[in-house]
């Protein structure tokens, strides 16, 4: 809008960062590399921005989890406490009545953290069915070792409402979500290198402005500080020949200690796929690799506020998206988060001539991506210096992560 140049980088050799899919060879089924990613938005901005890089399918997620040999709704709702418990609730009156006397309330007044808050939503039973387990999986800490919001996250509900979310604005890209980033990076001004450490060529950048998506204490290394602490994900790959379905419902949580991985994911359920075959991805959450998840308790949150202390000293530099801001945001919510930082960022400035970013590279003409967890974005106006690196480059565009996000559900 401004005509000004922009250098996107990113680490991985793909653009669409954690919201890259790709057509599965074996298969033809398109799947999501770095886990299910469901759009959905309560913010018209938001849903009208979107609309701009692709047609939408509608798609109202829901999920279920296999509780004592039982496939039974995530949130809890009416059909799951009937299921579990052999009951015969029939009304939000009869639901909100024996959720009363299941809760219980935390000695403080408020929930200190996510075991006090689970307890004081569904009591003790479903805690111990349900959200203990399946958060020592997920973050391998039990919940009273966690803040309150990650168990807050997950609804509960006191209707037959079978829908994760209930934002008015639920779909997923017909297209898929890498084709948005090859559309929002289709360009002039807008230059994309993968494969490309922001921290091995910073010394050679020359920019206006620089927007951070990477791990905040990445950037911050030399400061002497400790790591934060994050979760990342492994995915397990696994096809199943002539057969419609393999599970119910495209994910499928396993809270139960008794097996290795948190959930499965079958993405022929998405876009009405067709295949002979199906495709399933098992998930399992660890220590090391791709940071996914920012760890929310007190002593990660008292660290991140020391990295926010230097990161709002930075002059030009915006940290942007979930690792730097380390914080838990959907994918609605980082758009937003970009857009109100656009509107902040150029409310003073005038449209310029633009600026030729200059990159002795060799041209990759493919879809290469570009995960918002690594890469910058370097905003050029006509004053400022032409930019040289020496790195390859996809014409089509790379990605700055829009959900940084596996956007994944129930992450509690």
């Amino acid at each position: 809008q401004l005509d000004m140049s922009v250098l996107v980088m990113e680490k991985r050799d793909h653009i669409g960062g954690n919201c890259y899919d790709y057509i599965d060879e074996e298969t033809g089924i398109r799947v999501s590399k770095y886990g299910a990613h469901l759009f959905h938005t309560k913010y018209d901005r938001v849903w009208e921005y979107v609309q701009e890089f692709s047609d939408w399918t509608t798609y109202e997620h829901k999920v279920l989890g296999m509780i004592d040999g039982k496939h039974v709704p995530i949130p809890v709702n009416i059909d799951t406490v009937n299921a579990l418990f052999n009951l015969t609730i029939e009304d939000s009156d009869e639901m909100d009545e024996w959720l009363k006397e299941q809760q219980i309330a935390p000695a403080n007044g408020d929930a200190e953290n996510s075991e006090e808050m689970a307890l004081s939503r569904v009591g003790k039973e479903l805690y111990e069915m349900i959200f203990k387990p399946y958060t020592f999986k997920q973050w391998a800490k039990w919940p009273k070792e966690l803040g309150p919001e990650v168990t807050a996250r997950i609804p509960v509900r006191n209707n037959r409402d079978g829908r994760y979310f209930d934002d008015p604005h639920q779909a997923l890209p017909t297209g898929g979500y890498t084709a948005i980033f090859e559309k929002l990076f289709n360009h002039k001004n807008i230059a994309v290198s993968v494969e490309t450490d922001y921290f091995e060529v910073k010394e050679d950048l020359k920019c206006d402005r620089l927007y951070y998506t990477g791990p905040v204490d990445a950037y911050f290394a030399q400061s002497g500080l400790a790591k934060l602490e994050y979760r990342s994900l492994d995915f397990e790959r696994k096809v199943v020949k002539d057969v419609d379905f393999f599970q119910p419902a495209s994910v499928v949580n396993h809270p139960s200690s008794d097996v290795n991985f948190t959930r499965i994911v079958e993405y022929k359920h998405l876009l009405n796929q067709t295949s002979n075959d199906t495709i399933l991805f098992y998930e399992r959450s660890k220590d090391d690799g791709d940071p996914y998840y920012p760890v929310p308790n007190p002593e990660n949150q008292a660290l991140f506020e020391k990295y926010k202390a230097m990161s709002d000293k930075e002059e030009n530099v915006s940290f942007v998206g979930r690792l730097a801001n380390y914080k838990y945001f959907n994918m609605d919510q980082t758009i937003k988060n970009a857009l109100e930082l656009f509107d902040e960022d150029t409310k003073d400035m005038k449209k310029s001539d633009g600026v030729t970013i200059t990159i002795d590279t060799k041209v990759n003409d493919s879809d290469a991506d570009a995960d918002a967890d690594t890469d910058a974005d370097v905003g050029t106006d006509k004053n400022s210096e032409t930019i040289s690196i020496d790195t390859d480059v996809d014409k089509t565009g790379a990605d700055a992560d829009a959900d940084a996000d596996a956007d994944a559900d129930a992450d509690a």
